[in-house]
């Protein structure tokens, strides 16, 4: 692990500084040395509890109340009143990471490390697995690690993971966005991922993820392709290698990573920031190529990321191509970007098993930490280490956020648009709040001339198999049937009939211009993103200024050009021009009128 995310959860024992006083004389730096000694003895007869010497810290935070991490000193024997309390604190942990927990064994509640014997610990991971198998889930052993303690009898701890998928659903979902510049490898990776088989060097993993003849004939992707990798409640890897359908690794899989592979090229941004901005990714992954480093369209895609607040994970590509000198350079290139002070990112290399396991709980705990990976899709080599990373990657929000949002009324996004044969109209997205189900009734639009049509829900799908309830959250494509597919745009909503939406042609937006070559002013035209609402909008005027700068804040007024949009107070608001670039979020809504169905539809009724 870098050495900077070491001294980031510093365990204080006091090994490192003074070092470059040692030019200052030899009676001096035998003095120091002493003294540093001292200092660790000290430390050690004060904690008694320390890993062997790892790049670790040798304590845990302690333990939250909330959450799905629990600490364990010992499970020996319990009597069965205390099993059944342990089972139920495991369904609420489980509940709290939405189908996941991990135990901490051989650690205290205010997280020190007391460690356990070698028969206490097998004892306590029995008790465990008895614990499991009374609430119905699976548990896998993520790594053991020895406690340096003062006494003969080595002491261990264990770091476990159990997972259930909730009786409500079936598997849990996380959805990755891939972001990088051109030819850096991501559908490559992708492939190799899905897929179970190496690359030969020449891009064949990726012909299966393109969905265009001119994206196979150059080998760039200039549309967004969904792909899904599995992981069984055992933690082993689903996916197409041994023949399975789409429907299969469904049905044996218990936790499901979505893949949203976007375009790389520059001429393409307009739809990678709509797979950004529409999809809800819980991650993004950013690859990067070894051996171009930071080229293209990588800093712009990071910074789309930032801003849109998705936290970001990185992997370095192609390192079979490289020799090592140049594999770190470009490491120590990303490290200097991320700690630029517009990014305040603190860099994870990840070399190991160990270093992979924390690196994901840390990353789902703090939004500065920023995991980096080095792999190649050809040798193989490290591609286990991201495995083990998406196995263990907890879902962002928990339960309590997941419940509200599903109490609330229907909103489905509308992303994608399609006619299928025997099947009809069929449109694609994600559902925001509220339950849908088979047979539901909606209003979508607005249209252009801002009217809502009545729809009923046909059939339901999530990554290619049936579903009969869709909740918050959740991405599908829904069924229509003979709806006409002239009456459909992307960036329309499907919503509950109850809800009365608001639609406009205009709304206020408080910005931030990150870069623009002269002056941003009124009547200056900008194609906005907000949610799956992509669109170009006129500004109308910049409140309290007449003009705006590169760095300069604003309260703005846009006016859509085309049809009015159904928007939300505090959605984030991305726009671009060009090379003009800025974000901020929508603080008023000036509604056009309550939404109406359309002629027709009242006539029918």
């Amino acid at each position: 692990m870098d050495a900077r995310v070491s001294e980031l959860f510093d365990s204080g024992n006091g090994s490192h500084g003074g070092a470059s006083n040692v030019k200052q004389g030899n009676d001096y730096a035998v003095a120091h040395k002493k003294a540093c000694v001292k200092n660790k003895k000290i430390s050690k007869a004060r904690l008694s509890r320390n890993f062997k010497p790892n790049n670790n810290a040798p304590y845990l935070p302690p333990e939250a109340e909330e959450g799905n991490i629990e600490y364990k000193l010992k499970l020996v024997n319990p009597t069965q009143y205390r099993l059944e309390h342990l089972a139920t604190q495991m369904k609420w942990r489980l509940q709290e990471g939405r189908g996941e927990a991990v135990y901490q064994i051989g650690v205290e509640d205010n997280g020190m490390l007391a460690g356990l014997s070698e028969e206490d610990l097998r004892t306590s991971l029995t008790t465990l697995h008895k614990l499991a198998e009374k609430v119905g889930a699976d548990i896998t052993i993520l790594r053991e690690q020895e406690v340096d303690y003062d006494s003969d009898v080595p002491r261990k701890i264990a770091e476990v993971l159990i997972r259930k998928v909730p009786d409500d659903q079936q598997f849990l979902d996380l959805r990755v966005a891939v972001l990088g510049n051109v030819d850096s490898g991501k559908s490559t990776l992708l492939g190799v991922l899905t897929q179970g088989e190496l690359d030969n060097g020449r891009g064949r993993t990726r012909l299966n993820l393109f969905r265009h003849l001119h994206e196979i004939q150059t080998g760039r992707t200039s549309s967004i392709s969904f792909e899904i990798l599995g992981f069984n409640s055992k933690g082993e890897v689903v996916n197409y290698s041994e023949s399975r359908t789409a429907e299969e690794i469904c049905e044996s899989a218990s936790k499901m990573i979505t893949f949203i592979d976007l375009a790389g090229h520059h001429k393409y941004l307009k739809t990678t920031i709509f797979g950004l901005t529409s999809y809800c990714p819980d991650f993004a992954m950013l690859v990067v190529s070894a051996n171009t480093g930071i080229a293209g369209t990588t800093r712009e895609h990071l910074g789309l990321a930032m801003a849109l607040k998705v936290p970001i994970f990185i992997v370095i590509s192609k390192v079979d191509l490289c020799t090592r000198a140049t594999v770190e350079r470009t490491v120590r290139q990303l490290e200097r970007v991320l700690k630029q002070p517009g990014c305040n990112k603190v860099p994870m290399v990840v070399g190991s098993t160990d270093d992979a396991v924390t690196a994901a709980q840390q990353f789902a705990q703090s939004p500065s930490i920023t995991p980096i990976f080095t792999l190649s899709s050809v040798s193989g080599e490290s591609l286990d280490l991201l495995k083990v990373f998406f196995n263990i990657i907890p879902p962002l929000s928990n339960s309590k956020e997941q419940e509200e949002l599903m109490q609330q009324l229907t909103e489905f996004q509308v992303d994608e648009i399609y006619t299928v044969p025997e099947v009809g109209t069929v449109v694609g997205g994600t559902l925001y709040s509220g339950i849908c189900r088979e047979g539901d009734h909606l209003v979508v639009g607005p249209t252009d001339s801002g009217h809502f049509n009545i729809l009923t829900i046909g059939s339901i799908q999530r990554n290619r198999s049936g579903c009969r309830v869709l909740r918050a959250g959740q991405a599908a494509t829904l069924a229509l049937g003979s709806f006409d597919r002239s009456l459909l745009r992307k960036g329309m909503v499907m919503v509950s009939p109850e809800m009365d939406p608001t639609i406009c042609w205009m709304f206020e937006a408080e910005i931030v211009l990150l870069f623009h070559a002269k002056t941003f002013h009124k009547g200056f035209q900008v194609t906005v993103h907000i949610g799956n609402v992509r669109q170009t909008a006129t500004v109308e005027a910049v409140y309290g200024k007449e003009e705006l700068r590169t760095g300069e804040k604003a309260v703005v007024l846009f006016k859509f050009i085309k049809h009015p949009e159904y928007l939300k107070v505090g959605a984030k608001v991305l726009f671009r021009e060009g090379v003009t670039k800025g974000i901020g979020h929508v603080t008023k809504l000036q509604p056009k009128a309550h939404y109406q169905l359309s002629q027709s539809e009242d006539d029918e009724a």
